[in-house]
């Protein structure tokens, strides 16, 4: 059991990430992270490096952008609910995340098009683009 809780005291982020069912496997967790999408204090990461209790990243995943403080640290893909005890998310990034998804849903975040733009369309992108 000591052996257990020693190697648990040291693991990978990529591996975190994957333990805490962020990312689907460890391969997609370490690019995530080498393609910077994965933040501590503001800054990039690396997949090696050894998250602690208490740390608080930033994670892009599609869409959403999370805030994380980590709980606990795990090296092993478990159920859900075991996972999200790895992890707590802040409130402001819930209610961020929350906002940005009913912008989303309600389509105030992009044009939605029926297809190809018509004539008037077009001229009006062009007129807009031509201003900036």
């Amino acid at each position: 059991m000591a052996q257990q809780a020693e190697h648990d005291e040291k693991v990978r982020l990529d591996k975190w990430l994957w333990a805490a069912r962020f990312y689907k496997t460890r391969a997609l967790a370490k690019a995530a992270i080498e393609s910077g999408k994965v933040h501590f204090r503001g800054e990039r990461c690396k997949p090696g490096k050894e998250p602690k209790i208490g740390d608080e990243y930033q994670l892009r995943t599609g869409f959403d952008e999370r805030t994380v403080v980590v709980l606990a640290l795990s090296d092993v893909r478990r159920g859900a609910p075991e996972a999200q005890r790895l992890y707590a998310e802040t409130e402001e990034s819930i209610a961020r995340r929350e906002k940005a998804a009913a912008l989303r849903k309600a389509g105030a975040l992009g044009v939605s098009t029926d297809g190809k733009p018509t004539k008037k369309q077009r001229r009006q992108l062009f007129q807009f683009r031509s201003e900036g």
